[in-house]
């Protein structure tokens, strides 16, 4: 069905005459005869009485009038949304982020992100980076924050900042004087960490083929617990640079320099066919800002340099 010929059909029953209408439309009289007649007969029935005094409708006519005074509605309702989507800050999107990430990366970022955007909706999924790469390749999430993510033909990746999971204890332990030392304090032990990491992994490797692997490892999924642990004088933690510093109880410190660490690449995920409307790219360019805005070169805690 032509719409055109539903809003001749509007003016006409609103103005009373077709020549009226006519003038309203800017259009010849029989142009709007013609569109009339062509609606009546898609339709299948009369829609106008015709007299001398001008026109008024059938029953079936009151009936297309309601129903197309509805329809143009929804349509200029939904041409509106998607105004509102392809070139508003209208829009409802989810970010994937590493569990390690999340406390550290994402409350800040919200919190000022709702207050400048108040039409753009962000929820949170957490996971390991390998779920959160592989929920951005399905397109169940908008966005990934992720932890030295594999690169993938469909993916766009945004290096955001360097990190490193590395040696600690707590900040009341005495200072070893040398690296000897160091290895030492490791081998008393307990060793805590998440053994599901990569990085903690490696790092394992090398303490045994170093034999300094302790006698007794605890294994912690969750890495803020790794964090809490390792501040209450536990033991020595494996934990990345960035976790080590959230808060928590008890201060934290890197065991010694020049211990052995594992270097993480920090990086935004999004498919390269993201539907780009202007609240999607806001919502990116945030996350760039953001993400870059946590670079460090601390040389108290090693460097944590942006990406070359």
């Amino acid at each position: 069905m032509d719409l055109t010929q539903l809003r001749y059909f509007l003016a006409v029953a609103e103005h009373g005459s077709i020549s009226g209408a006519a003038r309203v439309l800017d259009i010849r009289q029989p142009t709007l005869s013609v569109a009339i007649k062509n609606l009546e007969e898609e339709l299948g029935g009369t829609l106008l009485h015709r007299d001398a005094r001008g026109v008024s409708l059938t029953s079936s006519g009151q009936v297309v009038l309601e129903e197309a005074r509805e329809a143009l509605q929804t349509l200029e309702r939904m041409r509106a949304r998607l105004e509102g989507l392809e070139s508003g800050t209208v829009g409802s999107f989810e970010v994937g982020c590493n569990e390690s990430l999340g406390a550290y990366f994402m409350p800040e970022l919200i919190r000022t992100f709702i207050e400048a955007h108040p039409q753009i909706e962000v929820s949170i999924w957490n996971g390991s980076s390998d779920l959160v790469r592989q929920r951005v390749i399905d397109r169940r999430l908008d966005f990934g924050i992720c932890v030295n993510p594999q690169p993938h033909d469909d993916l766009v990746i945004v290096k955001l900042f360097r990190d490193g999971v590395e040696v600690y204890v707590s900040a009341e332990e005495p200072e070893p004087k040398t690296t000897m030392d160091a290895l030492a304090r490791i081998r008393r032990g307990p060793l805590v960490g998440a053994r599901r990491m990569v990085q903690v992994q490696d790092l394992i490797a090398r303490f045994e083929s170093d034999e300094v692997m302790p006698a007794r490892f605890i294994d912690c999924g969750d890495l803020h617990m790794v964090r809490s642990l390792i501040g209450r004088g536990v033991g020595v933690g494996l934990l990345p640079r960035r976790v080590a510093h959230t808060e928590g109880p008890g201060k934290l410190r890197k065991l010694h320099r020049k211990l052995p660490a594992y270097p993480d690449m920090i990086s935004l995920l999004y498919r390269g066919d993201l539907h780009r409307t202007r609240a999607a790219m806001v919502l990116k360019e945030v996350l760039v800002e953001h993400g870059r805005s946590l670079r460090v070169d601390d040389p108290r805690e090693g460097s944590i340099l942006p990406p070359e």
